[in-house]
């Protein structure tokens, strides 16, 4: 078996990997206590490293862990008339631009019962060195070995035969990246009974109540929270809004914007920093872009390249197709949500909100029957995790029933 490592790096187990190992430990039933207290553990052991302070999606994803909110999300599942057990080999494939994504996916893989390979991001990012030494710290203990013998984490590049390798006996395989990645990782074969659970190219919006907006005490939280739903990830994960739709009358509308965006300004200058040369360039393609194939399309003068504005007169399917990344906004004035609904597509994943109840946003998806939208958070959410994802709910999708009658 060793030859099938020679163009990998094994992060985790320390030792040579051993797949005939891997391959016969059995599946456990969901939310094990082996589990829960070594998430714990993990949590408390991450928090300890001085490193975190500089990066929050470590720290949420510690928090995250803590054993009172695994039992909380525990609770979900007590009811069930079926017994559910792990469904084995877990293959995940993290994606490029969400250092922390692979800790989550190995997670829900853990909760839900399995043995877990996991690839991590090729490229060095100090979030996953900083979860992966805290597991290595406690893998040391003794009353974690069941869960951690059932873990391995390894990094190769996309040329590497390992994707088919761990392809070839896994028994879900879990994809995190775009539609290309996808469609390539899928030209490796997986067992009959196998599956696939992918997360393609997504794309999300925002939508404020200008009225609402005014009256907020607070704007510099909301800005706050707006910087992290977007510019925490340069715009690139599939959370990240690039369409802002205001709702409200003209007038207010201006005011909102005006504020929203200055406060945006604020954070962007104190925290994010500078902008490559080659994003500038970006943006400034994608409005020639969008401008060429559209007249309703006007740039709002700004201060620099940290943030740019694009106002647009009407809603078109192909708005998806001039995102970008780092900063680039299109906004449109609606006058109801409804208006919403032609170009809420499949590819269509978070709607963040500000100024609606959820009794108007559940009477919107309801009665719109919406093809697209999976997840409808506050400002400020959009990349918090939650076990159910895209529309998957990660630990039933991650295990299997037995019903016993």
């Amino acid at each position: 078996m060793q030859q099938h490592f020679n163009d990998i790096t094994i992060l985790f187990p320390d030792t040579r990997l051993d797949i005939e190992k891997f391959k016969i430990q059995s599946a456990t039933q969901l939310f094990s206590e082996d589990a829960v207290a070594f998430l714990n553990a993990l949590s408390k052991e991450i928090i300890k490293d001085d490193l975190v302070r500089n990066f929050p999606d470590v720290a949420t994803f510690a928090f995250f862990c803590r054993k009172a909110n695994i039992l909380q999300i525990k609770k979900k599942y007590e009811n069930e008339d079926v017994i559910r057990l792990g469904r084995g080999i877990v293959f995940h494939v993290a994606p490029s631009n969400v250092p922390v994504n692979f800790a989550y996916s190995l997670l829900c893989g853990i909760l839900a019962g399995n043995v877990n390979i996991v690839r991590v991001p090729s490229k060095d990012f100090e979030q996953v060195s900083i979860i992966v030494n805290a597991i290595k710290r406690i893998s040391e203990k003794e009353e974690f070995k069941l869960v951690v013998e059932k873990i391995a984490f390894v990094k190769y590049n996309k040329n590497s035969s390992a994707t088919t390798f761990f392809s070839s006996f896994c028994d879900v395989r879990v994809i995190w990246g775009g539609d290309e990645t996808i469609a390539q990782i899928r030209k490796s074969t997986i067992p009959a009974r196998s599956y696939d659970v992918t997360f393609a190219d997504r794309y999300s919006i925002c939508i404020i109540n200008a009225e609402e907006y005014l009256l907020e005490k607070n704007p510099e939280k909301i800005a706050q929270g707006f910087y992290n739903d977007t510019y925490l990830f340069d715009q690139n994960a599939c959370t990240a809004p690039h369409l802002v739709n205001w709702f409200g009358t003209k007038e207010n509308v201006q005011k909102a914007k005006n504020i929203f965006w200055t406060e945006l300004y604020k954070v962007v200058v104190q925290k994010y920093g500078s902008v490559q040369p080659v994003i500038a360039v970006d943006k400034l393609t994608a409005l020639y872009n969008q401008a060429i194939k559209s007249d309703d399309t006007r740039q709002v003068k700004t201060a620099d390249n940290l943030l740019w504005r694009v106002e647009i007169e009407s809603l078109t399917i192909n708005l998806v197709e001039y995102c970008c990344s780092s900063g680039y906004f299109l906004e449109y004035h609606a006058n109801s949500l409804s208006e919403l609904i032609p170009i809420i597509t499949r590819k269509y994943q978070t709607i963040a909100y500000y100024g609606f109840d959820r009794y108007e946003l559940n009477k919107f998806v309801l009665t719109e029957k919406l093809s697209g939208i999976d997840r409808i958070v506050p400002i400020g959410q959009t990349s918090n995790f939650s076990v159910i994802w895209d529309g998957f709910d990660m630990i039933k999708t991650l295990s299997r029933c037995c019903q016993i009658i």
